[in-house]
């Protein structure tokens, strides 16, 4: 009889007053792909980094390969064939693939011999398991599917036969997480055992062989992928029935409230990013932005909320031209919550509370002066983590110990729970649970119900499709397209996005 490739017995983590893990038991069958999935703070991550020797568990055991095994380093994990691809990527953008690929495995005192042998494994490794990358291309010039790419073959490279995935497509497109899936595939053909962390139901339904569930840091239930369904699977997170994201209503719109005329932003070599974009967005009104990622949609964002001045063109927020940066966009009262909330949303060193004010701590309910008023902000931070479900509900603690969807929760709590007009919401349910998606949209639909111009922006689709009254599209930059969503359709709006579709653009 064949061992489990992983084999988690009673195994238990308490980080002070947190219980993340609880007796949990897990067994992954070799050569499957194995889901685990659940609510934002379930103690997913938890398990996978005591898998990889980032903790240690308090108590339980581990097996790989039917033997009992001591894994206190991620050293120990990658000798017993243990890989990690996490979500935020472990690279040296500056250096190249090859040398991304050999750091810290370089196994001599000169580097030349490792390098030739890490080129000849990078190149098999793209033959066999459609990993094609350029050994000599820079990390940080490439796109963020191709990074990802390094860090399996990363993986591979020291030996892995047990592959972990956390949270994989969460910054993907949609065709590099198809291609991703035939990578996956491909190394179950071989022989390898992957497991996925992940929040996306239809991805559980479409890559695994079997699904594990968590809740509140307890495995709750085992399911073999064909034997169980997206309903189920959504009910087994939460603990109760999950309504699906809101259908698109129709809006009663009035006056523009955001206009954005002839807009273009070049970058730092004379690349011109955006291109002469014009659109505008009504009292009531949720305008999505449809587009590949890098299509211009970032430096769009970044020119309207003020972070970064437009070439040419002019922002205009409640009738009044944008003229300074993004602190007189905020007096202005625009809201924005940034699509990458660890460069842009949160200092994640910081402890929660002073997190849950950025760019809001002159505030006179945050004190007077110079000075912050800890016990006010403290007590405000509370209140909204409580009114948001923040888990757990900790001002005081670091905001680099919250789940990533909690941490998009608290960025979502400060922007909305401000005076504003006009609010800018980018991939507001990345890396966020199904429980989550739901109550950040019925916080997104209240704003618009109460008046406010909203610019959704998200790679994905049926988010645009369930909130936005109008999709533009954008491809190189520039606007190729705009629908009313009541008349249009993924399909369409798809061929658009790769510039197929341009003929009726509005």
């Amino acid at each position: 009889m064949t061992h489990p490739a992983i084999e988690l017995i009673g195994i238990d983590k308490r980080f002070g007053a947190v219980h993340a893990n609880k007796d949990i038991a897990l067994r992954i069958e070799a050569g499957t792909i194995h889901g685990i999935i659940g609510e934002n703070g379930a103690g997913k991550s938890t398990l996978m980094s005591i898998l990889y020797g980032f903790y240690e568990a308090d108590k339980g055991e581990i097996r790989v390969n039917g033997a009992p095994v001591r894994i206190r380093s991620s050293a120990d994990a990658i000798a017993l064939g243990i890989g990690m691809v996490h979500q935020h990527f472990m690279l040296v953008e500056p250096m190249t693939v090859a040398e991304n690929v050999l750091l810290g495995a370089e196994g001599a005192a000169l580097i030349e011999k490792p390098l030739e042998h890490a080129y000849a494994e990078i190149r098999r490794l793209g033959r066999d398991y459609g990993l094609v990358v350029d050994p000599d291309a820079t990390v940080g010039e490439l796109s963020v599917g191709l990074q990802q790419r390094v860090e399996i073959i990363k993986a591979l490279y020291r030996g892995a036969n047990i592959l972990i995935l956390d949270e994989p497509t969460g910054v993907l497109t949609p065709a590099e997480a198809t291609q991703l899936f035939e990578v996956l595939k491909e190394l179950r053909r071989q022989g390898r055992t992957v497991m996925i962390i992940t929040h996306k139901l239809k991805e559980i339904m479409a890559i695994t062989d079997h699904v594990s569930v968590m809740r509140r840091g307890e495995m709750v239930a085992h399911r073999k992928t064909a034997e169980t369904s997206m309903a189920e699977l959504a009910e087994l997170m939460v603990g109760r029935p999950v309504q699906q994201p809101v259908a698109h209503t129709g809006a009663t719109p009035g006056a523009p409230l955001l206009e954005v005329a002839h807009v273009t932003v070049a970058d730092s070599r004379g690349v011109v990013r955006v291109d002469d974009v014009s659109f505008s967005i009504r009292a009531g009104e949720i305008v999505g932005i449809a587009g590949v990622s890098g299509n211009g949609q970032s430096e769009l964002i970044e020119a309207i909320s003020g972070i970064i001045p437009p070439t040419r063109g002019q922002v205009t927020i409640a009738g009044k031209p944008l003229t300074g940066d993004a602190a007189a966009a905020r007096l202005q009262g625009l809201a924005h919550v940034p699509e990458d909330r660890h460069r842009m949303g949160l200092v994640t060193a910081f402890p929660a509370y002073e997190s849950a004010i950025l760019g809001r701590q002159d505030a006179p309910k945050y004190g007077a002066g110079p000075l912050i008023d800890r016990v006010a902000t403290v007590t405000d931070t509370a209140d909204k983590m409580s009114r948001f479900d923040v888990r757990p509900q900790n001002p005081l603690l670091k905001t680099a110990n919250f789940s990533g969807g909690n941490q998009q929760k608290i960025v979502i709590a400060r922007e909305i729970e401000t005076a504003f007009s006009v609010l800018i919401v980018a991939q507001p349910t990345r890396g966020v649970d199904i429980g989550a998606i739901a109550f950040i949209h019925e916080e997104i639909l209240k704003q618009k119900a109460l008046g406010k111009a909203i610019l959704l922006v998200s790679v994905e689709l049926d988010e645009l499709f369930a909130l936005s009254d109008r999709l533009i599209v954008m491809c190189g930059g520039r606007v190729v397209g705009e629908r009313a969503t009541a008349e249009t359709d993924h399909n369409e709006i798809g061929l658009m996005m790769a510039g197929v579709d341009q003929g009726r653009a509005a």
